[in-house]
């Protein structure tokens, strides 16, 4: 925490950004991307550094990675601009999802962090699969994302137990994202209100399971 702390520190890092900022805005020195990978990624090994200190701190996890992502970005943008325009966007969300999983890793009390990182991950290949030759609907591999996120968190293990309500989320997804890969978007007229009857059923019957057994 000490290093978080640091106002010496972060104002090196501050300045540095800045001085290669406006001598770029200047026309003088093209180093903003090469400066600036170097403070994102120097201040992501910081907010690493705070949990490796003290692993109560499984937070910094997130900025900590996340500026890493930023930073190896910023630095592909310098030394090939092309690529980093084509895989940026899916390294920097692809790079945040992965320190959720991270925070679920180090505690699986945190089960929540895996809807978050499995969100980012499915917008990250839609993002690599936009850039591409891809004819289909990226929504339909976005609804698939989502969907196997919240499989993820019915089956894998928490302290509480197994999160059972996901597979009714899981379910609903995957069957939207099927449908709309496959090109029949018109068939959601008629799945939708008939997965809403469906969980709208399980609920009663849950309902009604729980208050026999209360009595």
């Amino acid at each position: 925490m000490k290093l978080l702390k640091s106002r010496i520190l972060w104002g090196i890092l501050l300045v540095a950004g800045g001085i290669a900022l406006l001598l770029e805005n200047l026309d003088i020195l093209r180093l903003g991307g090469l400066i600036w990978g170097a403070v994102l990624g120097i201040a992501g090994i910081v907010f690493l550094t705070v949990y490796f200190e003290n692993r109560v701190h499984w937070w910094s996890l997130i900025p900590g990675v996340s500026l890493l992502a930023l930073g190896f970005d910023a630095l592909l943008g310098f030394f090939s601009p092309s690529l980093s325009e084509s895989v940026g966007s899916s390294i920097v969300l692809g790079g945040i999802g992965f320190s959720f999983v991270l925070v679920y890793l180090v505690n699986r009390e945190n089960w929540w962090a895996i809807i978050p990182a499995g969100v980012l991950a499915a917008l990250a290949v839609v993002s690599t699969v936009d850039v591409g030759n891809y004819d289909g609907d990226t929504g339909g591999i976005f609804f698939i994302g989502v969907g196997i996120t919240f499989l993820l968190v019915a089956i894998l293990p928490t302290p509480a137990g197994q999160m059972k309500w996901a597979f009714i989320p899981a379910l609903i997804m995957l069957v939207m994202g099927t449908l709309i890969s496959s090109q029949r978007q018109d068939i959601l007229l008629y799945v939708w209100p008939i997965l809403i009857i469906l969980v709208g059923g399980y609920l009663v019957y849950r309902a009604a399971v729980s208050n026999r057994a209360g009595r």
